[in-house]
């Protein structure tokens, strides 16, 4: 399966009893063990997260339950793309992060921290490994100028405002609102580690868990820098949360949440958590070179600001934050890598060429080919009559490529998707070499008999396929369907 921000490898299989099952193969046992624990004991609770099946004997590959493919990312695409969600996108996400409540409160019941990697509690210590990870990773691998001590200065009032000491070497919540010590704090609660069954939300990739804050993971979910969620959007979206913490409450003697004091700390927690996937994006993004990464970093970097400017404690980062948004060659100065023959297309590169725009046509054959207004000429034309076509049943003539039904009709037939493979290894070289070249414009087109199915089909799924891949501006046109989306 296709991999993400991990190293484990996810491959799909079928056992011995007929069903499809995830198989795992995971570098570090530790890391192995924490979820493994951590899944079991959430299932057996009755919590949405996949069931374990196997686990070999050193721990280093296991089975788990199969929960398909759709993404809580893929399901609010409109919304995303757009920033306006969808009736069935809002309803999505409020049950996502409801369940998510039921995770912290319900899962933190008679858990074994000790099974938590690396830490089992959310603590100063880890607090300031975050912040380096950013300091480290993000901000010096931009070649910005900074000066250290005003940053450390900063760094000391956030730690102060989200950590206090206690008795001994513990280290716990000040203002939480909610006891630390009583929450389950999943660290990683975003929409692509959130699947989608059956219309119901399952958790995925756990295993960083601990104990601690649950501000943190509301912050992880509602301000994930991709998932474009709009202010008005979040505040439903945080009161539906508040209101399951509260029914939870009831049931539950052993905490008290306090809802004024979690909604002040919770600037605290959206600012910690954009420092640290900026941290993130920058080693996936400069180190492993990861372009998908860096194409992230622009909307956490208005994430930072727009935090930074509700909360007055932090000027020097506050000066930094608007420093970088302003900066439109933040990456290209990077000087970490540098495009060579032999080693391809590096991550650098990749920032450096970003202003390439792709045009993405689906057309019907019968009104001609789509013209390049660009004034380039070259690029790409498919035809995809030759796989089947859903237009010759009566139940998919009034829908289009868009609709599941058709969706559904040429997956499961799977010409489509043998043809899109060789259309992703033929326009992916062409974008590589373009971004590499500093040329501004491609074209592809997508022909069928209509311009109503599979057309349509294959310009999505390639439209998808590159935002994904590499940092570029998507210009979608169904012309026969009169439909064009910019994404950016």
């Amino acid at each position: 399966m296709k991999p993400q921000g991990s190293n484990r490898v996810y491959t799909r299989e079928t056992d011995e009893s007929g069903r499809t099952v995830i198989r795992v193969e995971g570098t570090n046992r530790d890391e192995n063990r924490a979820f493994i624990y951590m899944a079991r004991h959430f299932h057996a609770l009755g919590l949405p997260v996949p069931e374990v099946y196997q686990v070999s004997e050193d721990e280093m590959t296991y089975t788990q339950e199969d929960l398909g493919d759709t993404l809580l990312f893929d399901a609010i695409r409109h919304g995303r793309e757009t920033g306006c969600f969808l009736p069935e996108e809002r309803t999505l996400l409020e049950r996502a992060i409801r369940a998510l409540a039921h995770i912290q409160v319900e899962g933190a019941q008679n858990f074994n921290w000790n099974y938590c990697f690396p830490v089992p509690a959310f603590d100063e210590r880890s607090v300031r490994w975050d912040l380096n990870y950013f300091k480290y990773c993000f901000l010096k691998g931009t070649k910005i100028e900074f000066s250290e001590p005003k940053l450390e200065d900063d760094f000391d009032r956030l730690v102060a405002n989200l950590t206090a000491q206690r008795s001994n070497s513990e280290t716990v919540l000040q203002r939480s609102g909610l006891t630390a010590q009583r929450s389950f704090m999943y660290r990683d609660c975003q929409s692509r580690n959130i699947m989608i069954k059956d219309g119901q939300p399952y958790f995925i990739d756990f295993q960083g868990g601990r104990r601690g804050p649950t501000q943190y993971d509301v912050a992880s979910l509602l301000w994930q820098a991709k998932a474009n969620i709009p202010a008005s959007l979040r505040e439903e979206l945080i009161d539906a949360y508040l209101d399951e913490l509260e029914k939870l409450q009831i049931t539950n003697d052993e905490f008290k949440i306090d809802k004024a004091a979690w909604r002040a700390d919770l600037p605290h927690f959206v600012l910690f958590r954009t420092l640290q996937v900026l941290g993130a994006y920058g080693y996936r993004g400069y180190f492993e070179r990861k372009p998908h990464f860096l194409e992230s970093i622009p909307n956490a970097l208005r994430n930072l600001r727009e935090v930074l400017a509700e909360i007055k404690d932090y000027p020097y980062l506050r000066e930094l934050a608007d420093s970088l948004v302003n900066q439109s060659v933040l990456c290209q100065r990077s000087g970490l890598y540098s495009v060579s023959p032999k080693d391809g297309l590096t991550a650098q590169a990749v920032v450096q060429r970003s202003g390439l725009s792709v045009t993405i046509y689906s057309f019907s054959f019968k009104r001609g080919i789509p013209e390049d207004k660009s004034g380039n000429g070259g690029g790409y034309v498919f035809d995809c009559r030759s796989t089947h076509n859903p237009g010759k049943y009566d139940e998919y003539k009034s829908l289009t490529g868009l609709d599941q039904p058709v969706i559904d009709f040429l997956e499961q037939d799977g010409e489509i998707l043998s043809f899109l493979e060789s259309v992703y290894a033929l326009v992916d070289h062409h974008v590589e070499r373009f971004i590499e070249r500093g040329f501004e414009h491609l074209q592809v087109a997508f022909g069928c008999t209509g311009g109503q199915h599979r057309s349509v089909y294959c310009a999505e799924h390639l439209a998808k396929h590159l935002k994904e891949k590499y940092p570029v501006r998507i210009h979608l046109i169904h012309r026969e369907r009169g439909i064009e989306t910019i994404m950016d």
